[in-house]
């Protein structure tokens, strides 16, 4: 039996099982990354549309018409024309990052897998569940969030995953700050994967891996994957949609893997998650949203805006402490950055996600600003 350490929103639970929260005060949450705003009607209707599809099973790798709009978005956002055996489609990116390693890992005999620390927590769940040894690749204030390569931790990895831009530390790279993780991938020949589901979500554009590997000189993404989505892009996490891209040797064998696995998207969301795909005036619609809940932020918590996601990584004195005393006096909600990374990282922070209206962000700010002046 597999036994799995508890995700972060159950651990928060416990936490806060026997804290009063003040009555006076309506209930507010800014933990889970989950995007408050209506998903697109264009959407919508194109899944409403070809709801008659519901009688037929979807591949499990995707119809073609998918697989060209993620290919169109890849080109259009990265100037990075993939092929079709270069990309596969998926039932979200959450799928990918739990049963990818396992495929990659399986015939290992001690398989090493190297994450980025705090992390989402399906990256743990992989590891485990493939019987592989975790290394951190800790993100701290000191090193600006940025992963620092250590190459004697790195030496027997087999698989990398970064996470740029960051959830939860909201920190972004560069196109040249993957140049050395991309070489060393071909030197120590492992595996590099980047979780780029923030990479929308963006005030200043952000670049992807694959556009770093082409630019480097990797132009066949050899070690090289990336996964998106459309759950942050298109405020639309229930149509399921997201993909791996990259290194098109592993993709196929990948690719037979899947088709075990029983993973596939219904066809209505497919439909839908083409439009999607292939539309761009409705993510920038979404980014001003973020945008505005930043600048609320920036006004009320004095904090900096970050390049990208829509989380703020706040410093504390103690998160535990912090968050049940914020509940307890403020009936708010925010996630303890411990719960979100392991070997104590985190223990300084709290993720606050702004991913709610302006007026019930500011509420919700407005609560901390003044907790923070009484002294908590």
């Amino acid at each position: 039996m597999i036994k799995f350490n508890d995700y972060p929103f159950e651990r928060l639970n416990k936490l806060l099982k026997n804290v009063i929260p003040n009555k006076e005060l309506e209930p507010l949450s800014l933990t889970i990354g989950e995007p408050q705003f209506e998903t697109p009607k264009f959407i919508q209707d194109e899944l409403c549309k070809n709801s008659n599809l519901l009688n037929k099973y979807a591949k499990t790798s995707g119809e073609l018409f998918l697989k060209q709009s993620m290919i169109n978005f890849v080109n259009k956002r990265f100037g990075v024309k993939l092929k079709e055996n270069e990309i596969v489609p998926s039932f979200g990116t959450r799928e990918i990052l739990f049963n990818f390693p396992q495929f990659l890992l399986h015939d290992k005999k001690n398989p090493i897998m190297a994450y980025t620390n705090p992390f989402y927590q399906i990256y743990e769940g992989a590891a485990i569940s493939c019987k592989a040894k975790s290394i951190y690749i800790n993100l701290t204030k000191e090193n600006n969030y940025k992963p620092v390569i250590d190459k004697k931790k790195l030496k027997n990895v087999d698989l990398v995953i970064l996470n740029f831009p960051n959830n939860p530390t909201a920190s972004t790279m560069s196109i040249d700050e993957y140049k050395p993780w991309i070489e060393l991938a071909l030197e120590y020949n492992f595996v590099l994967l980047n979780d780029e589901c923030y990479n929308e979500i963006y005030l200043q554009k952000q670049p992807s891996l694959l556009e770093a590997s082409m630019k480097f000189g990797n132009k066949m993404y050899k070690n090289i994957l990336v996964v998106n989505s459309l759950s942050k892009r298109s405020s639309a996490p229930g149509v399921r949609s997201g993909f791996i891209a990259g290194d098109s040797d592993i993709l196929k064998e990948y690719s037979k893997y899947r088709t075990y696995t029983g993973c596939a998207v219904p066809l209505p969301l497919q439909k839908a998650a083409a439009v999607a795909w292939n539309d761009e005036k409705h993510v920038e619609i979404n980014r001003n949203k973020y945008r505005k809940n930043f600048e609320i932020a920036k006004e009320i918590l004095g904090i900096e805006i970050p390049k990208a996601t829509f989380y703020i990584w706040f410093e504390v004195e103690d998160d535990i402490e912090f968050t049940k005393k914020l509940y307890k006096n403020k009936n708010l909600k925010v996630l303890p950055g411990s719960f979100l990374s392991r070997d104590k990282q985190g223990s300084k922070n709290v993720r606050i996600a702004l991913v709610e209206s302006e007026e019930k962000t500011k509420q919700a700010l407005q609560r901390i600003s003044e907790f923070l002046k009484g002294g908590y």
